[in-house]
């Protein structure tokens, strides 16, 4: 039995978000199409002495039960009984606080490695609803491929004929927390049921075209660099500029991965943005 394993936790997009409606358990009904794409934080996982050491390096976040990584451990540990203990290391690259689902991934990463260091057999399904539990964003990143989620974000149906996508991802420096923004959506939602149909994205212009997201306009009012940011991306030759989940991440999807690389070199030098990276789906 192996008692080490790294793996890459990727971010994900929404390249679209739809609020459909309010919930009787607080959350929000959605329908959004959500992309991994291969800007990703490393993980390293060691079977190791008892209870649970996380460490964190790049980017700071906490290392103890406020980190979404300690509880997924420590809710696999309860399911389980295994492993006795278990030391956690993430080199943060993803923007936190920042629509990324950064802390969701590094959960989901958590669940997948424990699940295969102490060989406890537990099915894709059983996992997601693991997951389902610390997070919405979760069980998306446990599916592993582009889809659809519905509910507050746990139901996902694959996301069939996506082309491959080159973007660049930007992030203005100022956190904004989910909740936050949720609270302030005002679009005259009800408890009623609201049917969503599904559009068929087969090119990079059809997607590009078809970006949208319900939160988008909250995360300008609570962030204004937001604007800026996608004023810039338009300018630079974006085919399509949205806001990623609850901000403030914003993304702009580019024809082709030089296109990328030229515009990400003008955002970084030219005009100070704080994090810009290149990235493509996966």
């Amino acid at each position: 039995m192996n008692v080490f394993v790294t793996k890459e936790s990727p971010a994900k997009i929404n390249l679209i978000l739809k609020v459909l409606g309010k919930r009787d358990d607080g959350f929000h009904e959605i329908a959004s199409l959500m992309q991994r794409i291969d800007l990703h934080d490393d993980m390293s996982f060691a079977l190791a002495g008892q209870g649970i050491a996380l460490r964190c390096t790049g980017i700071p976040v906490p290392e103890n039960s406020k980190n979404i990584v300690y509880r997924a451990a420590e809710l696999f540990m309860q399911k389980t009984g295994r492993p006795s203990g278990v030391s956690i290391e993430i080199e943060k690259r993803i923007p936190t606080a920042a629509g990324l689902g950064g802390g969701s991934s590094n959960a989901a990463t958590t669940l997948l490695a424990l699940n295969e260091l102490t060989s406890a057999g537990l099915d894709r399904d059983t996992l997601m609803a693991m997951g389902a539990s610390i997070g919405s964003d979760v069980p998306f990143f446990i599916y592993g491929k582009a889809a659809w989620a519905f509910g507050r974000g746990e139901r996902l149906e694959a996301a069939e004929n996506i082309p491959p996508i080159s973007l660049l991802v930007c992030n203005p420096g100022v956190p904004l927390a989910t909740a936050e923004v949720y609270g302030n959506l005002r679009i005259g939602l009800t408890n009623e049921p609201i049917q969503y149909t599904i559009p068929r994205l087969q090119t990079v212009q059809q997607v590009a075209r078809a970006l949208e997201n319900d939160l988008e306009e909250v995360s300008e009012s609570l962030c204004p660099a937001i604007r800026d940011l996608k004023t810039s991306l338009a300018d630079l030759g974006a085919l399509g500029v949205l806001v990623s989940g609850s901000g403030p991440t914003v993304f702009g999807i580019f024809e082709t991965r030089e296109d990328v690389l030229a515009a990400g070199e003008r955002l970084k030098t030219g005009m100070g943005v704080p994090f810009v990276a290149g990235a493509g789906s996966l």
